[in-house]
C-alpha cells in the first residue's frame, strides 16, 4: 500500500511542478489525473518493490551525487586519454563480482558501471559482470569495489 501512496504522491507533485498552474480547478484535475494513472497501474499489477522502490527514496540522492562525481572524474580521464596520445589506452574485458542480493541492486550496479565513461557492462552471469574497460586505471577503479559497496548499501536501506 505504501508503494501505491508513494506513486500517487510522486505523480501529483511532479504534475504540480511541471504544470505551474496553482488554481483550485487545476489541483482537482491533477488529483483526478494522477488517481486514474495509479488506478491503471494497480489494475496492471505493476506497482511493487522493484517498479517503485520507495525504500530507496532517502538514500538514493546521496548515491546519485557520488555517482555524478565519479562520472565527472571518469569524463576527465577519458578526455585526457583522447587528447594526450602518450597516456595508455588498454581496452580489456574482465569479470567483477557483484554482491547485490536482488535484481534491482544488480541493475543499479550494472547501469552505474555503464554510465561511468570508460567502462561498459557487457554481460551479467549470476553474480559476475563482464565489463569492458578503456584502460588499466578504469579497471583498477572498478576492482576496488567502492561502487559495489555503495550499491549494496542501497539495498541494505530497505
Amino acid at each position: 500500500m505504501r508503494h501505491v501512496i508513494a506513486l500517487g504522491v510522486t505523480l501529483y507533485v511532479t504534475w504540480l511542478l511541471l504544470s505551474g498552474v496553482y488554481q483550485t480547478l487545476w489541483f482537482v484535475l491533477g488529483v483526478i489525473s494522477c488517481a486514474i494513472c495509479v488506478g491503471i497501474a494497480l489494475r496492471m499489477e505493476v506497482i511493487d518493490r522493484e517498479t517503485y522502490p520507495v525504500h530507496l527514496s532517502m538514500i538514493l540522492p546521496r548515491y546519485w551525487l557520488w555517482l555524478f562525481k565519479e562520472i565527472v572524474l571518469a569524463n576527465f580521464d577519458v578526455t585526457k586519454r583522447i587528447l594526450a596520445p602518450s597516456l595508455p589506452v588498454n581496452p580489456q574485458l574482465f569479470r567483477v563480482k557483484a554482491t547485490q542480493r536482488d535484481d534491482l541492486g544488480k541493475v543499479i550496479y550494472a547501469n552505474s558501471i555503464t554510465l561511468t565513461p570508460g567502462t561498459v557492462t557487457v554481460d551479467i552471469d549470476g553474480d559476475e559482470f563482464l565489463v569492458h574497460a578503456l584502460s588499466d586505471s578504469t579497471k583498477d577503479d572498478l576492482e576496488t569495489g567502492e561502487m559495489d559497496r555503495r550499491v549494496t548499501a542501497l539495498e541494505g536501506s530497505s
